[in-house]
């Protein structure tokens, strides 16, 4: 399975029974990213978290016990 890079557009080819492969088949709002591109954007996502800037909103756990 041909696939392509949502970010830097570099077309790569998939085994066509990886896990990946059927993820992307059977959702198509799933998107590619290429190793390269995803270990450039994680390595940018923790210096920005290391300056003490940049924090993720991640939900809050609830102590409520109604829901």
């Amino acid at each position: 399975m041909k696939v392509q890079c949502v970010i830097c557009d570099k077309i790569e080819e998939l085994d066509d029974f990886s896990p990946l492969a059927k993820k992307l088949r059977n959702r198509p709002i799933h998107t590619y990213m290429c190793n390269e591109c995803h270990e450039r954007i994680s390595e940018r996502t923790l210096e920005r978290l290391a300056t003490g800037k940049f924090k993720i909103n991640r939900p809050q756990p609830s102590d409520d016990d109604w829901w």
